[in-house]
């Protein structure tokens, strides 16, 4: 509709325009075009050479009419119509008609010649435009006026609706708590929220004061904004969401008027919630400014303070806000009456994450054999909105592939993608640069692998993804809060893993362990000046060196001595060398396994924690690959079978469309009782072959299931099936007993 009010407006501009132009040649540029004009010099000479019969002045112009021989009027009639009929007309001033008037009498003086001259008798005939142009001039001075008018109009509508704000109204979420999961202590929380615009009577009889603002605290995707909505769904009460951002503005006082505005119109529709998001854009520290630039967001955040807890009461009014930078808020914004609850959303755990997997994968088809407990295992330290995005993109890929299901293949590209971004695999790479990537990525997962407190290897690929030549996934078992002392070492040692085994195997050491060194160190530094680690030191904290919110301080200094400094650093440096000489000797003693592991991945590129603990249970290359063609030609059989089966599925449902519409059909008499019969046998064959299909596919994989317990069997190692002999010979003794 606006579009359309602009195109309009554009229009009708474009047409006043053009008239504008019209009117203005019609003005200054003479419309007799019958007529060619001369200069009066020529007239002058025409008279001396005896070719002028007529002429006619008028307002400064003259018309000339030329003898019968030299005119192009010839008939009488046509020359008893000058001076509307002219052959030339001209401008003149006083001294050049002074000149031709002189011509005129002495040509005149010769008996014979009779030219004669008239003066405005009788007078000319007007032109249709010479008589519209007065009434055109008014009309254009009308418009103009008009324009003007609404012109001053909008500017001043425009002003009035600066001050306004920009708040979306919803009356009906559809969003409800049971579309949230792994937030349950959150949902609690609101849930108070809730009772309160549903019932009030119940809490106010007892003498309870309904809050009167929620603050959310919380990593980006931590479904902050979503638990806003479902609070407006499960209440049903108008739902006024805006942008911290939205309240600013260049022009000092708007984002002021703004609040006053938005609280106005709550007010209207109260109880109500109003949702601001990312109000720490309005919300900062007062006096954090380094100039008064910040004047204006600070009088936003003042109106704001006034309408939470001033003078006027704003009953009925819940204010829902949301930031992930709650530090650097103004504690007057933080006080009780204002924002009487800070919510903290964490990030989800392990049976929050499950949920909010199968609250995403409802409207999704998944494959039987992806298990959701191991993926909510696997994807330790996502929100809800990178599970959303990771089973968006195992779509993508399923799509991608022609696969009627999601399996668990493409859940976990979609993990890494998430994570690192995409596969490379049409980047060229060199022999030489693909085997010390092979190298690199070998030692970080053999030392990952049997170093004891890492997190246990999930993937190694020499396919670039990301910035990463090669890379190495670790997914841990657990959501461990805390790191150990152990730990942190381990995964230090892991990160060196990379350089140790370029300098082992190629004899050379390359560029591609920047970050390492670069995480490592940053680890080791943690361990010395946050963590209290450090042997020299012990439980003593160094400050942070990071940047902290300009305002508070203005720039980042140390709090020790350069002494110290340099103490710290020989710290650092002693725990990277003593990870470096373990991870070292770990690569020594396990040389075999890591040129096995390289070469692998140099024949299939990616491998995962199966392969990987095959090869450390001393598998040769070749069976690890002889397996790995095995896994692939079932997991393509599943494939075929499932596109098979989606296929029948598919067409039953054609069928039974095709059913409905026979019945109808049949009702109205278009088609026959027999033609009806026919489709019914139709659909019962299809369903009978989608039967035979879904029977022949469960025998298939229980054959399969039995041939990989088998295979897992013969690559378990003599001493792990000696040790289960011996738990289910003591096992079978006490049940003899």
């Amino acid at each position: 509709m606006n579009n359309r009010k602009k195109s309009s407006f554009s229009f009708i501009y474009a047409v006043i325009i053009i008239v504008v132009c019209l009117l203005a040649i019609f003005a200054f540029v003479d419309m007799g075009s019958k007529v060619e004009k001369t200069e009066p010099s020529n007239v002058i000479e025409m008279i001396n050479e005896d070719k002028v019969a007529n002429l006619y002045f008028y307002n400064g112009k003259g018309r000339v009419l030329l003898t019968t021989e030299n005119s192009k009027y010839k008939t009488e009639e046509e020359r008893s119509r000058f001076p509307d009929n002219a052959d030339y007309y001209f401008e003149y001033t006083t001294n050049s008609l002074t000149l031709i008037l002189n011509t005129v009498e002495e040509y005149n003086k010769d008996a014979s010649n009779t030219l004669k001259i008239e003066w405005e008798n009788p007078p000319l005939r007007a032109s249709w435009i010479e008589n519209l142009l007065p009434f055109l001039y008014i009309l254009l001075a009308g418009v103009a006026v008009f324009l003007i008018f609404r012109m001053f109009a909008r500017s001043n509508n425009s002003a009035m609706q600066f001050g306004k704000n920009k708040a979306r109204i919803t009356s009906d979420v559809k969003v409800r708590f049971s579309d949230i999961a792994g937030a349950d202590e959150e949902k609690e929380e609101l849930q108070e929220i809730v009772e309160f615009l549903k019932h009030p009577q119940r809490f106010t009889e007892l003498g309870a004061r309904i809050p009167k603002g929620v603050l959310l605290v919380g990593n980006p995707g931590t479904g902050k904004t979503l638990l806003a909505r479902a609070v407006a769904g499960e209440s049903n009460v108008p739902f006024l969401s805006i942008s911290g951002s939205d309240f600013v503005e260049m022009f000092v006082g708007v984002g002021a008027s703004r609040v006053r505005d938005l609280f106005d119109q709550a007010k209207k529709v109260q109880p109500c919630i109003v949702f601001i998001d990312e109000i720490d854009a309005v919300g900062r520290q007062r006096g954090a400014g380094l100039g008064g630039g910040n004047d204006e967001r600070e009088q936003t955040l003042n109106q704001l303070l006034v309408e939470m807890d001033g003078f006027e009461a704003n009953e009925g009014i819940i204010v829902l806000a949301a930031t992930n930078r709650s530090d650097v808020l103004d504690p007057a914004l933080l006080r009780p009456g204002r924002f009487d609850r800070q919510i903290y959303v964490h990030v989800p755990d392990v049976r929050g994450r499950e949920g909010i997997i199968r609250i995403h994968a409802r409207n999704k088809p998944i494959a039987d054999d992806v298990d959701f407990v191991t993926l909510a295992r696997i994807t330790s330290g996502f929100t809800g909105a990178d599970i959303e995005n990771m089973l968006n993109e195992a779509a993508i890929i399923a799509a991608r592939n022609h696969r009627p299901k999601i399996i668990m293949q493409d859940i976990t590209e979609g993990i890494n993608k998430v994570i690192m971004g995409p596969q490379k695999k049409s980047l060229l790479m060199t022999d030489k640069d693909k085997l010390i990537t092979a190298y690199h990525e070998s030692g970080h997962a053999i030392v990952g692998k049997l170093m004891e407190h890492c997190e246990d290897v999930q993937e190694v690929s020499i396919i670039p993804r990301g910035m990463a030549a090669g890379y190495t996934m670790s997914r841990p078992d657990s959501d461990d809060n805390h790191m150990g002392k152990l730990k942190l070492n381990d995964e230090i040692a892991m990160m060196m893993g990379g350089r140790l085994s370029e300098e082992l195997f190629m004899d050379d050491i390359s560029t591609g362990a920047s970050n390492d060194i670069k995480r490592a160190t940053e680890v080791a530094r943690k361990m010395v000046t946050l963590w209290g680690m450090s042997d020299k030191f012990g439980f003593m904290s160094f400050g942070s060196e990071e940047e902290i919110f300009v305002g508070r301080d203005y720039q980042s200094k140390n709090d020790y001595s350069e002494s110290v400094a340099a103490q710290i650093d020989a710290e650092v440096k002693k725990i990277l060398d003593y990870n470096y000489a373990r991870a070292k000797k770990i690569l020594q003693d396990n040389k075999k396994y890591v040129k096995e592991m390289a070469e692998l991945l140099l024949e299939k590129d990616t491998i995962y924690k199966e392969e990987v603990d095959m090869i450390l249970a001393g598998k040769s290359k070749q069976e690890i690959i002889d397996y790995m063609d095995e896994q692939e030609k079932i997991r393509r059989e599943k494939e075929q079978k499932a596109r098979i089966e989606g296929e029948i599925e598919k067409k039953v449902k054609e069928i039974d469309q095709k059913v409905k519409t026979a019945e109808v059909y049949l009702k109205e008499g278009i088609i026959t009782k027999k033609d009806y019969d026919l489709i019914l046998k139709e659909r019962e064959n299809a369903l009978k072959k989608l039967e035979t299909d879904k029977q022949d596919t469960k025998e298939q994989s229980k054959e399969d299931k039995k041939d990989q317990e088998q295979n897992l069997d013969k690559e378990q190692p003599s001493e792990d099936k000696e040790e289960q002999n011996n738990k289910q010979k003591e096992k079978n003794d006490d049940k003899k007993e």
